[in-house]
Parts: structure tokens; C-alpha cells; sequence
């Protein structure tokens, strides 16, 4: 009984460790929030993948930058009429709390107009992390299965991947979308085997 137990909580914290992080991106990556270098900010944000709760963070030179979010109109003719939030502090997290496209821009004269300017398009949930599994191979009774090594659905390459980040990449670590299945597999068998565990 107090295996069953102990092996029930091992299994319950290895699947909830994937269940409620979410990404954090640095804006440009290594360059971060600036003209130097001339950042392509808009092929950044279209590298990534955003969702719902996950945070981005401007790092930049606040005597020489600033972050202003705006709504499209302004962000597309870099005006900041009437800007939604803005942040001067050279370390800014933002989280992004709802779906859609969010506008930043910066608000010193002449700078959005040379490129520093991002629009980031928030998902509403996230993306498989990998295509979906194949089925188990189906085994005729006539057919005995193979006895090689590494093969089958077991072998190498099997389980879930993960694309790896690009070196330099600022992607957080996801939910694995399987979680909440792989929870309730573990209370299924912990159900099952405490049952039989009960009964003896």
C-alpha cells in the first residue's frame, strides 16, 4: 500500500511540473529593445509562438528607449495619440492576458519609424508540441512479432519530442498538452492497483 502511495505522488508531481508554466520571451532575443544592429523585430515575433499567459520582457537603455503599447492605427503610422500602457523602467515583463495582436513601439522620436516596433499575435491556446501519435502496429495471429531490437513502437525516437530551441532562443518551457491525460492514466492505475492492493 505505501509503494502504490509513494509511487501515485512520483507520478503526480513528474506530470504537474508540465501542467502550469508558460513561456518567457526577451523582445529581440541577445539584442534586446534597440536600434543597434538594426533588429528585424517583426521576423522575431513571427519566429515565436505566443500564447495566453505567457510574458514578454523589453530589456533596453532607458536613457535612450522606452516601450509604449498602442493600438494598430497608431502602431502603423508610429504615433502614440493614444498609447494603452507605457513603460520606462530598461527591464519590463509584460504578460500577455488576452488573445490577439498586441502593438509595442518606441516612443522617442524617430525610433519606431527606423524599425523598433513589434507586433506580438497572442494564441489562444497552445499548439501540439508534436504531431500526433502513431498507432500501435497491429499484430495478425498469424504473423509472430519481430524480435530485433529498437524497433517497433517502443524503439528509438519513441515518446514525446520537443522542438529545441535555436541557440540564443528565449522560449519558456510549454504544458505538455498530454498532462491532464497523463494525470488521469495515474489516478486510473492508482485506482487499480490500490484496489488490488486493498483486496489482498
Amino acid at each position: 500500500m505505501a509503494t502504490a502511495m509513494a509511487l501515485v505522488v512520483v507520478f503526480l508531481l513528474a506530470a504537474s511540473v508540465g501542467l502550469s508554466e508558460s513561456a518567457v520571451y526577451k523582445v529581440g532575443d541577445s539584442a534586446g529593445w534597440t536600434l543597434l544592429g538594426n533588429p528585424n523585430y517583426t521576423a522575431w515575433a513571427l519566429s515565436k509562438n505566443f500564447q495566453v499567459g505567457d510574458t514578454i520582457v523589453f530589456e533596453y537603455n532607458k536613457e535612450y528607449h522606452n516601450v509604449v503599447e498602442v493600438k494598430k492605427h497608431d502602431y502603423d503610422c508610429c504615433g502614440e495619440k493614444s498609447p494603452i500602457a507605457t513603460y520606462a523602467t530598461g527591464n519590463d515583463s509584460i504578460t500577455l492576458k488576452t488573445k490577439g495582436h498586441h502593438y509595442f513601439l518606441c516612443g522617442i522620436p524617430g525610433h519606431c519609424t527606423a524599425g523598433q516596433k513589434v507586433d506580438i499575435k497572442v494564441s489562444s491556446c497552445a499548439a501540439p508540441a508534436t504531431s500526433p501519435s502513431p498507432s500501435p502496429p497491429s499484430i495478425s495471429p498469424a504473423t509472430p512479432p519481430s524480435s530485433g531490437g529498437g524497433g517497433g513502437a517502443g524503439g528509438a525516437g519513441g515518446g514525446v519530442s520537443t522542438p529545441g530551441a535555436a541557440p540564443g532562443a528565449s522560449t519558456g518551457t510549454r504544458a505538455v498538452p498530454g498532462g491532464i491525460a497523463l494525470l488521469l492514466a495515474v489516478f486510473s492505475c492508482a485506482a487499480i492497483y490500490g484496489g488490488l492492493v486493498w483486496h489482498y
